[in-house]
C-alpha cells in the first residue's frame, strides 16, 4: 500500500518576526505538514526560523532543507538540534547535505572541496552527529538526498527521508545555477537510489522537489519565460520533467500519483513563491484516506 500523501512548504525570505510568523501560519491554513528552510548565505538563518515557525503554529513540523554540511561542525551543529528540537516541542526534521554553492564557501572563507570530499565531509558529520545525538537522547528524522552514486549510497544507508531535487549542478557553476534532469536520468537515478537501499528493513519515505507549479489550462503561456530563457528546452519536455507541474487541477494531481506509484514520491515539497498555487493540488491529494505515516528517526536502526 503506498504512502499518504504529505506536503512541506519551504520558506525562502527573511521578514521581520510579525511578517515571519503570519507566513508560517499561512502555511499551516493551507495545509502544509512541514514548514522548511535552506541554509543558503543570504537568506534565512535556519534555527532561529523554525523556533519562530514552530512557536506560530500548533500542527506542522519543522526542518531544514537541507543544511550546508560544510558550514557546520558536528559538535556545534548537535547542540543546535537538540536545542531546536526542544524549543520546538520535538517537531524538527534534520535535512543535511554536501553544499553546492561554492561561492558561498568563499564569501564565508569556507573550504569547499571537490565533490568527493564534500561527500566524505557530509558522512563524518552524519556518524558523528548520530553518536552525539544518542549521547543527548534526541532523536529526529533525518532527510538526506543528492544525485551522484557515492551520494545515494549514502542516504540509502542513513536517511529516513530521500530526498530528490531533479536537478544539477551546471558544470564550472561556482553560483549554484541548476539545470533540470530529464525524465530518464530522473528515473535512472531513483532506481539506482533503490539498488543501494534494497537491504533496507524499513524503506525510507521519500521526497521530491517541485520548481514550479501553475493551475492552468495554457501551459504554453504559463512556461513561455521560461522557454524564452532555455532556448535548448521544448514545451514537451518541460512538461515532461517530474518537477514542473504545469496543467489542470485533474493533470497535475494525476501526475503526482502517477510519481507516487511509479517511484513512491509521497512528500513532496513546493518552493514558497509556488505555495498558494500548489494548496488546490495538496487538498485534491488529502482526498486519499490513508493517515499521515509516522516518520522514522535519526540513529535508528536500518539492519
Amino acid at each position: 500500500m503506498p504512502r499518504p500523501f504529505r506536503f512541506g512548504a519551504s520558506l525562502l525570505t527573511s521578514a521581520p518576526a510579525d511578517e515571519w510568523r503570519a507566513r508560517c501560519r499561512r502555511a499551516e491554513e493551507l495545509g502544509y505538514d512541514v514548514l522548511l528552510v535552506p541554509d543558503h548565505l543570504g537568506m534565512v538563518a535556519p534555527f532561529p526560523a523554525l523556533v519562530a515557525a514552530a512557536d506560530a503554529t500548533v500542527r506542522p513540523q519543522v526542518g531544514t532543507f537541507v543544511l550546508n554540511a560544510g558550514f557546520w561542525n558536528p559538535t556545534l551543529l548537535a547542540r543546535e538540534v537538540t536545542t531546536t528540537h526542544d524549543l520546538t516541542g520535538g517537531r524538527l526534521e534534520l535535512g543535511l547535505g554536501t553544499g553546492y554553492v561554492q561561492a558561498e564557501h568563499d564569501t564565508a572563507g569556507l573550504p569547499f572541496g571537490s565533490p568527493g570530499e564534500r561527500v566524505d565531509h557530509l558522512r563524518r558529520t552524519i556518524e558523528e552527529l548520530g553518536r552525539l545525538l544518542d549521547a543527548a537522547n534526541c532523536r529526529v528524522p533525518l532527510l538526506l538526498g543528492g544525485n551522484g552514486d557515492r551520494m545515494l549510497r549514502l542516504t540509502a544507508e542513513h536517511a529516513d527521508i530521500a530526498a530528490f531535487a531533479g536537478a544539477s549542478l551546471e558544470p564550472g557553476s561556482t553560483t549554484g545555477k541548476l539545470a533540470p534532469v530529464d525524465a530518464a536520468e530522473f528515473g535512472q537515478r531513483v532506481a539506482q537510489y533503490r539498488e543501494f537501499a534494497a537491504d533496507r528493513d524499513e524503506p525510507a519515505e521519500l521526497n521530491l522537489l517541485i520548481q514550479v507549479v501553475a493551475v492552468t489550462d495554457d501551459p504554453a503561456s504559463a512556461l513561455r519565460p521560461l522557454l524564452d530563457r532555455r532556448p535548448d528546452l521544448t514545451l514537451e519536455r518541460v512538461l515532461d520533467l517530474p518537477v514542473m507541474l504545469v496543467g489542470t487541477l485533474d493533470e497535475i494531481t494525476a501526475k503526482l500519483r502517477a510519481l507516487r506509484d511509479r517511484y513512491g514520491f509521497s512528500y513532496l515539497t513546493v518552493l514558497e513563491p509556488y505555495m498558494e498555487a500548489f494548496a488546490p493540488v495538496a487538498a485534491e491529494l488529502r482526498r486519499n484516506p490513508l493517515a499521515t505515516p509516522a516518520v522514522p528517526l535519526l540513529g535508528s536502526p536500518h539492519e
